[in-house]
C-alpha cells in the first residue's frame, strides 16, 4: 500500500495540479497506510528482470507525459515502465495505468555524478511513451516557482511505497498557500546508519534549483 511516512522539519507546470480529489486531511504518518489516491501524482517506477517488472523507485507526474525523479534511479541498461494510479501494489485495483518508457526518454542530469551522491544533482526525467489519462486517481504535481527555499519547520509529507529504498525518486510534499500541494524534493539518500537516525536527516534534491533544467529538457524532447 502506498505509505506516508513522517512529516518533516525542514508555479506548477499545468492548472489544476496539486489538488487531489480524495479527501487527504486524515493523513497518518511514521510509515503508516496514506489515504487512498491521496497523492495521486505518485508513480511506481519499475524495471524488468526474469520477464517481471519490479518497483524501484518512486516519482512524480509533472505533465501527462513526464515523471520527474531521482538520477541515481535510472540505469540506461534497464528496461522501465511506470504505474500510475496505484495504491495497493500487491493487488490489481482498477485505477492503474501502465505506460512503458522506451530507452532514449530517460533524461538524467548531466552533472549527476554516481559516485558522488552528496555532490548533488540527483534528478532525472522520463518522458512517457504515451500520454496519462488524468482524472480523480492520476493527476499531476504541482513544482514550486524557481529558486524557492521551504522555510524552516515547513509541514512537508513523503509518500511511496517502503519505509526507506522504496522512495527514492519518490515526492516530498508540500503545502503551498493557494491550497495545493507542491513537490519541493525528489528523495536522494539516507545516512549508511538507516533513515530516521538523530543528526542524519534524508536528503533531497531541491527542485527549485532545477526549474530551467526541467522545462528545457521537456521542451526539447
Amino acid at each position: 500500500m502506498l505509505w506516508l511516512l513522517s512529516p518533516l522539519l525542514f508555479v506548477a507546470i499545468a492548472s489544476g495540479c496539486g489538488r487531489p480529489s480524495f479527501n487527504n486531511s486524515s493523513r497518518v504518518v511514521n510509515g503508516e497506510d496514506a489515504v487512498p489516491y491521496s497523492w495521486s501524482w505518485q508513480v511506481s517506477l519499475q524495471y524488468e528482470k526474469d520477464g517481471t517488472f519490479r518497483h524501484t523507485c518512486g516519482g512524480s507526474l509533472i505533465a501527462p507525459d513526464w515523471v520527474l525523479t531521482a538520477g541515481h534511479c535510472i540505469s540506461t541498461s534497464l528496461t522501465y515502465q511506470v504505474v500510475l494510479g496505484e495504491y495497493d501494489r500487491s493487488v490489481e485495483e482498477g485505477p492503474e495505468q501502465v505506460i512503458p518508457i522506451n530507452g532514449e526518454d530517460l533524461f538524467v542530469h548531466p552533472k549527476w555524478n554516481p559516485n558522488c551522491v552528496s555532490c548533488g544533482n540527483d534528478i532525472a526525467l522520463i518522458k512517457l511513451s504515451r500520454s496519462a489519462q488524468l482524472g480523480d486517481h492520476v493527476q499531476l504535481a504541482c513544482l514550486p516557482p524557481a529558486g524557492d527555499i521551504l522555510p524552516n519547520e515547513s509541514p512537508c509529507y513523503i509518500s511511496g511505497w517502503g519505509r526507506l529504498y522504496g522512495d527514492s525518486g519518490g515526492p516530498l510534499n508540500c503545502p503551498a498557500g493557494d491550497g495545493t500541494w507542491q513537490v519541493h524534493g525528489v528523495t536522494s539518500f539516507v545516512s549508511s546508519l538507516g533513515c530516521n537516525t538523530r543528526k542524519k536527516p534524508t536528503v533531497f534534491t531541491r527542485v527549485s534549483a532545477f526549474n530551467d533544467w526541467i522545462e528545457e529538457t521537456m521542451a526539447s524532447h
